[in-house]
């Protein structure tokens, strides 16, 4: 499988060798799976200050970032994945402002996403970007929530982490992916590991039994009770399998 492209276009580029250089995405990138480029749009700027932001139209506090820097680090960025092997022409590849406007980022949105061949995720900072380059050049608009962050970098990393870990080989065991909160539409049920016993609790028995039926049934009724106690939004839009069903009834009963 070609490594998945991700070209970020950001003023701090320093920031990301949190994420390029450790962890799981630090080793999918040092393994090949994936390949991270950082851009910074100072170096398409044409005056001696590299200035990439200017007063705003109309007034008013703060700076926006200007379209033509932006839009040269936005071609660039596709040449880039043009040489990657990326088919920029049918959206394989699209360009993703992270912004509180956006969409917000959740399990099904991230899991639509390895299928791309990668993305290039555009980092605003100030009080944004000139809505002409928005307009023009992105395709999406991506939120991690209903707050608001001094930049689009930590949003970028989150949506990178999220994507990159449910590629396929990436966490090593695919199934530590498949079985984590929201997948299946629940959050996690508890875990538990040596020693058998920590200031007088213990390990709940069913998970020394070896009985893998009775294990799934309690792992999963241990879902429906934190996802009703934390999140009962997501309980209520829950469909249970035939399988899931019978242990609801045997839980009422």
């Amino acid at each position: 499988m070609a490594a998945v492209f991700f070209a970020v276009i950001s003023i701090l580029p320093e920031m990301f060798s949190a994420i390029k250089d450790y962890g799981v995405v630090g080793r999918a990138v040092k393994n090949e799976q994936v390949v991270i480029h950082v851009i910074n749009p100072r170096d398409f700027t044409n005056d001696n200050y590299r200035r990439i932001d200017e007063r705003p139209f109309g007034g008013g506090p703060g700076m926006v970032m200007m379209a033509e820097p932006l839009e040269k680090a936005i071609l660039y960025a596709k040449q880039l994945a043009g040489r990657a092997g990326c088919d920029i022409q049918n959206g394989k590849c699209p360009v993703i402002y992270l912004s509180p406007q956006g969409k917000t980022l959740s399990e099904p949105l991230v899991a639509s996403m390895p299928s791309l061949d990668g993305m290039i995720l555009l980092c605003g900072r100030y009080e944004g970007i000139d809505e002409r380059l928005i307009t023009r050049y992105v395709d999406k608009e991506i939120s991690i929530g209903d707050y608001v962050l001094t930049g689009g970098e930590l949003p970028a990393m989150v949506l990178m982490d999220s994507v990159i870990r449910r590629l396929p080989k990436v966490m090593g065991d695919d199934l530590s992916a498949e079985q984590d909160s929201f997948v299946d539409g629940l959050l996690d049920c508890p875990h538990y590991t040596k020693p058998l016993e920590f200031h007088g609790e213990a390990v709940p028995s069913v998970l020394l039994s070896g009985h893998h039926a009775n294990i799934a049934k309690w792992r999963f009724l241990e879902q429906v009770k934190r996802t009703k106690a934390r999140r009962p939004e997501l309980w209520e839009g829950f469909q249970p399998n035939k399988q899931q069903t019978k242990w609801l009834k045997d839980l009422e009963d």
